[in-house]
C-alpha cells in the first residue's frame, strides 16, 4: 500500500519530468538537449505566458468598455492582446494620419520577467553550470584564467543568440498575423527590439546562472567594468533624482490630477485600468524628469517645452498623470539647482572609475573619466528616445525629450566632472602610495638598522668606561710627577728641579741617525720624556709653577 501511494505521489512529477517545461527538471542528468533546442523550447513558452496574461487584461477591459472599443468579438480581443505584446518590446504603430511611438516603458517590465525567467530554465536545461563553472582553483595561472573568462563570456553570448533568434522570428510571425487595416506594426522595430530584449534578458540569466553576480562582472576586463560600473552609478544616481521629481510634483499638484481623473469618469473597472496605464507610463515620466535635470527638458507637444529655463504649454493629452506638469512661464530661481545632480553624479563616476581600475599616470584617469561620460550619455539618449514619440500626427506628434540634445548635455556634465574626480582621485591614490612606499622603505631601513645602532650604544658605553678608567690613572700618574705642585720644605731639599738646557740632545734621535731603521719595519712609538718639563707653558692655566725657594728669599 505504501508503494503504491509513492506511485501515485511522484506520478505527476514523472510525468511533467518528459514535457518540455521551463521550470521543470527531469531526474535524468546524463540526457541534455543542445543549446538550440533550449533556447527554442523558452522562446516558445516566453510567448505563450506573456500572450495568456495579456490576453486576461484585455478581456477585462473589454467587458468593462463598450463594445467595439476593443475589436468586434473574440478575435479582437486576441488581436488587441496580441498588439499590446508587441508593444511591450517598444515595436511602434501605423495608423492613419501618423504613427504611435510613444509606448509604457513599464508595459517591458512584463517580457523581460518572462524572458529572464526562460534564460535561467535554458541554462540549466542545457547544463551550462557543469560545462563552464565560474570559480577556478586557487593559485590558478593567469593565462589559465584569461582562457576561461572569454569561453564563459562566448558561451553567455551563444546563449543569448540561442534564445534572442527563435523568439525574434515568432514574434515576426505574430507582427504578420495582427496587422489591420487600422494598426499596422512596423516589423523592422518588431524584430529589433525583439532581438535585442531577448538577448540582454537571456545573456544575464545564463551569467548568472553560471556563478554569482560578483564574479559574472570581474569576467569583463579590469578597464572596461570600471568604466560600466562607474556610468551605470551616474545613470543610477539621476534616474533616482528623476523619480524623487516626479513623485513631488505629484504630491504637490494631487488636486489637478484628481480633477482630471473625474472628468474622465472611467468607473470602477475603468479606473483601474486608468491606474494601470498611468503607472506604466511612470517610467517614462522618470526619464523626462532626467532631461529636465540636465538642461534639455522635453515636449508635451509640438510647440511646447518643460525645462528649467522656462516652461511653455498649450493643449496636453488629457491623462491625468500629465497634471502634475507645471505652470507655464518662467521657474522659479532655485529650480536651477537641480542642474547640480549631473555634476554630481559625474564626481561620483570619476571615483568609482579610479577606485576599481587606477591608472598609473596622471594623464590617464581623465581620460577614462571622460570615456565614462561618453557611456553615460549614450546610455542616456537611448532612454530618452525610448521614453518618447508620437501619439498620432498633428501636435502630438513630438511628445518626450530630445535624444540628442540629452546625450550631448549628459555627455558633457558627467564627461567633465567625472574626467576631473578621476583625475584628483588618481593623484591622491598615486601621493598615498608614494608615502606609503617611502614610509614602509624606512620602516624597513630602521628595522635593518636597529641592532647597529645598539651594538654602537653599547661599544660607545664600553669605550667611555675605559677612556674614563685610563684617563683616571694617567691623570693619578701626571699628578704625581708632573712638577709644579706645592712642596713643603722637606720636599724642596730632597726633590730637584729640571730645567731645559740649550745644549741637550736626544739620544734616540742621534740612534735612529747612526742605525735608521729598515724600510719594511715600522718604528716603535717613543714614550714621552717625563724628566723634561718645559716651566713656560702653563698648560692654559692648569698647571701652577711654584718656586720652592721663594719662601727663602722672603
Amino acid at each position: 500500500m505504501t508503494a503504491l501511494f509513492d506511485q501515485l505521489r511522484t506520478a505527476p512529477r514523472n510525468v511533467l519530468s518528459r514535457l518540455p517545461l521551463p521550470g521543470v527538471t527531469g531526474d535524468d542528468d546524463d540526457v541534455r538537449r543542445p543549446l538550440p533546442v533550449s533556447g527554442m523550447l523558452a522562446a516558445a513558452w516566453t510567448l505563450g505566458v506573456g500572450l495568456a496574461v495579456l490576453t486576461t487584461l484585455t478581456l477585462v477591459g473589454w467587458v468593462a468598455s463598450p463594445r467595439g472599443a476593443l475589436g468586434t468579438g473574440l478575435p479582437g480581443v486576441f488581436r488587441t492582446a496580441a498588439q499590446l505584446w508587441l508593444a511591450a518590446h517598444h515595436a511602434g504603430f501605423a495608423i492613419p494620419g501618423g504613427s504611435v511611438g510613444l509606448l509604457p516603458l513599464g508595459l517591458m517590465v512584463l517580457p523581460a520577467f518572462l524572458l529572464y525567467r526562460a534564460g535561467i530554465w535554458m541554462a540549466r536545461d542545457a547544463d551550462l553550470r557543469l560545462r563552464l563553472p565560474a570559480r577556478l582553483p586557487k593559485n590558478t595561472p593567469k593565462d589559465v584564467a584569461n582562457a576561461r573568462r572569454k569561453a564563459q563570456l562566448v558561451l553567455v553570448a551563444q546563449a543569448g543568440i540561442s534564445l534572442a533568434a527563435p523568439y525574434a522570428l515568432l514574434a515576426g510571425m505574430i507582427a504578420l498575423v495582427t496587422r489591420n487595416e487600422i494598426t499596422q506594426p512596423f516589423l523592422a522595430e518588431t524584430l529589433i527590439s525583439h532581438l535585442v530584449l531577448a538577448f540582454l534578458a537571456g545573456s544575464l540569466a545564463t551569467a548568472r546562472t553560471i556563478g554569482p553576480w560578483r564574479l559574472m562582472l570581474r569576467l569583463l576586463p579590469e578597464r572596461l567594468r570600471s568604466v560600466v560600473v562607474g556610468s551605470s552609478a551616474a545613470l543610477a544616481i539621476m534616474l533616482v533624482a528623476g523619480a524623487v521629481m516626479v513623485l513631488g510634483a505629484l504630491v504637490v499638484n494631487f488636486g489637478q490630477v484628481r480633477e482630471l481623473s473625474g472628468i474622465l469618469s472611467p468607473g470602477f473597472v475603468g479606473g483601474l485600468l486608468l491606474l494601470l496605464v498611468q503607472g506604466l507610463y511612470l517610467l517614462n515620466a522618470v526619464i523626462w524628469a532626467m532631461a529636465y535635470i540636465v538642461g534639455p527638458g522635453f515636449a508635451v507637444g509640438t510647440g511646447t517645452l518643460v525645462a528649467p529655463t522656462g516652461v511653455q504649454l498649450g493643449t496636453v493629452p488629457s491623462l491625468p498623470i500629465l497634471g502634475a506638469l507645471p505652470e507655464a512661464g518662467p521657474t522659479p530661481a532655485w529650480v536651477m539647482v537641480v542642474i547640480a545632480v549631473p555634476f554630481i553624479a559625474g564626481a561620483v563616476a570619476g571615483i568609482l572609475v579610479v577606485r576599481i581600475s587606477p591608472s598609473p599616470s596622471y594623464e590617464g584617469a581623465p581620460l577614462w573619466g571622460f570615456v565614462c561620460g561618453l557611456v553615460t550619455g549614450a546610455a542616456a539618449g537611448l532612454l530618452a528616445a525610448l521614453s518618447g514619440g508620437s501619439l498620432g500626427g498633428a501636435r502630438l506628434a513630438s511628445l518626450g525629450p530630445e535624444a540628442w540634445q540629452v546625450m550631448l548635455s549628459v555627455t558633457l556634465e558627467v564627461g567633465v566632472a567625472a574626467g576631473i574626480a578621476a583625475g584628483l582621485a588618481n593623484w591622491w591614490l598615486i601621493f598615498r602610495g608614494h608615502n606609503a612606499a617611502v614610509t614602509k622603505a624606512a620602516a624597513k631601513v630602521g628595522t635593518a638598522t636597529a641592532p647597529v645602532r645598539k651594538a654602537s650604544v653599547k661599544l660607545a658605553r664600553a669605550a667611555g668606561s675605559v677612556a674614563s678608567k685610563v684617563g683616571f690613572a694617567e691623570s693619578e700618574e701626571a699628578r704625581s710627577t708632573l712638577p709644579g705642585h706645592w712642596l713643603d720644605a722637606t720636599e724642596c731639599d730632597t726633590q730637584p728641579i729640571p730645567v731645559i738646557r740649550d745644549d741637550w740632545q736626544d739620544e734616540h734621535a742621534s740612534a735612529a741617525v747612526e742605525s735608521p731603521p729598515k724600510a719594511h719595519r715600522p718604528e716603535p712609538p717613543r714614550p714621552p720624556r717625563r724628566d723634561i718639563v718645559d716651566e713656560s707653558d702653563d698648560k692654559g692655566g692648569h698647571v701652577i709653577y711654584v718656586d720652592p725657594y721663594a719662601w727663602d728669599r722672603d
